[in-house]
């Protein structure tokens, strides 16, 4: 089958310039891969979740510069495939549509690579005790885990030239059943070359300590020999910085919005909404030094006011135990990593570095220190926690950025196109 060029296609590719790839996001969530892979001059094709929440934040804010200039296109579907135990799953139906979009694309920049970002959600892979799951969201966990073999699937029927992926740091210990080590490996034996490494954010621009595993792959017919690690050609290059970033505060990062009281939203910023403090936890707060441990808690003005489940286990470990809680960031460092609970002062180190504004970050400030930029809005823009479930979820965009535009560039242009005419001629038989 061949695919035309249309009118409006053609006049588009003068106006605006060729894209460095073009990618499938799987697992897009509300954007943070996608906004990267923009950044770096891709064009993505769509983003792909099963989650329809963070279908208006991923639409409005991930437009395309490149091609077509269209907003990114978001897919509501579940990667499992349909069986009698589990009747939602949709691969069959994904798998069709990609059959549809990808070739088109391929058609419409047929000098550029094409990237699979596989970014699974991370959930399955964190220490929530099994105690405070329910029996259902226990067996979601378990069958979430095998995300990424799943997602593998795709890339044995579309070969893209190169994967990015990226998860939490402990993705890769033996409890959670070797799941990166099974990704890895199923990528070499469909003929890739991959390299993996834990890095941390803040290396690479973005205003937050945030250990992540990342995983790259580029097929070995076109990786450039000098992106291999070895002289076999058998482990691939991944960086542990970016050479030309520097390292950005919490104060450079948010210091220039407005500040906010407790319970305050700003009439003009999106997303910047301060969640409502309780007494208490006011008076906590207002005592808390930047950047230092709850430990100020015993000698309050208005007394010790420490948690006493906290004070049970100090006591009796002899430390000071949950010390980020209640407390606030130092302002000229990176943040710590930004969770789904980045709004509340007693989930971590969440409290505002300026004394001045008892409260914890807003989801405008915390989405700024996952690298997203100011004008990214989150859906609905009137609640709190489920943005911030969006932005304590998303990959930030700086890192997904800059691994995407390493491995555009680690592709050898000959052999590409030489391998990309094999690819259509094959697909031409079929």
């Amino acid at each position: 089958m061949t695919i035309k060029k249309t009118r409006a296609a053609t006049a588009y590719s003068y106006a605006l310039p060729a894209p460095k790839f073009i990618a499938v996001d799987f697992f897009c969530g509300a954007g943070g891969t996608t906004r990267g892979l923009i950044d770096a001059g891709g064009y993505v094709i769509a983003g792909i979740d099963k989650d329809a929440r963070c279908a208006a934040t991923y639409s409005h804010n991930n437009v395309n510069r490149s091609i077509d200039g269209a907003s990114a296109r978001f897919m509501h579907y579940d990667i499992f495939p349909k069986n009698r135990l589990y009747k939602s799953g949709q691969q069959e139906e994904l798998l069709t549509a990609l059959k549809t979009l990808v070739p088109r694309y391929r058609v419409l920049a047929p000098r550029v690579p094409l990237l699979f970002a596989i970014c699974a959600p991370c959930q399955p892979f964190t220490r929530l005790s099994r105690n405070e799951m329910s029996e259902r969201r226990s067996a979601g966990r378990q069958r979430d885990k095998n995300l990424l073999r799943e997602a593998t699937k795709f890339v044995d029927h579309f070969l893209p030239e190169i994967v990015l992926s990226e998860n939490v740091r402990g993705i890769g210990d033996k409890r959670y059943g070797g799941v990166w080590d099974a990704f890895r490996r199923g990528l070499e034996r469909l003929g890739y070359v991959t390299g993996t490494k834990v890095v941390c954010t803040s290396r690479f621009g973005v205003p937050q300590y945030r250990k992540r595993s990342i995983l790259l792959a580029v097929r070995k017919d076109v990786v450039l020999p000098e992106r291999c690690a070895d002289l076999l050609g058998e482990s691939l290059l991944v960086p542990e910085n970016d050479p030309d970033s520097v390292m950005v505060s919490v104060r450079q990062a948010i210091g220039h919005l407005p500040p906010l009281r407790a319970g305050e939203e700003h009439p003009q910023i999106p997303n910047h909404r301060a969640r409502q403090l309780r007494e208490v936890n006011y008076k906590r707060l207002s005592g808390a030094p930047p950047g230092e441990s709850n430990a100020y808690m015993k000698s309050l003005p208005d007394g010790d006011l420490t948690l006493d489940c906290h004070r049970k286990v100090n006591a009796k470990l002899g430390d000071q135990c949950f010390g980020d809680v209640y407390t606030r960031m130092h302002p000229d460092r990176p943040s710590p990593t930004i969770t789904t609970k980045c709004h509340s002062i007693s989930n971590g180190r969440f409290g505002h570095y300026d004394t001045q504004q008892v409260r914890a970050i807003t989801p405008r400030e915390a989405a700024i220190l996952q690298s997203f930029p100011d004008d990214y809005v989150f859906f609905p823009t009137d609640q709190l926690e489920p943005v911030a479930r969006m932005i304590g979820n998303a990959v930030p965009p700086r890192l997904a950025s800059f691994y995407a535009a390493y491995l555009s560039r680690s592709v050898k242009q000959k052999d590409f196109i030489r391998a990309s005419r094999r690819q259509a001629s094959r697909r031409s038989m079929t």
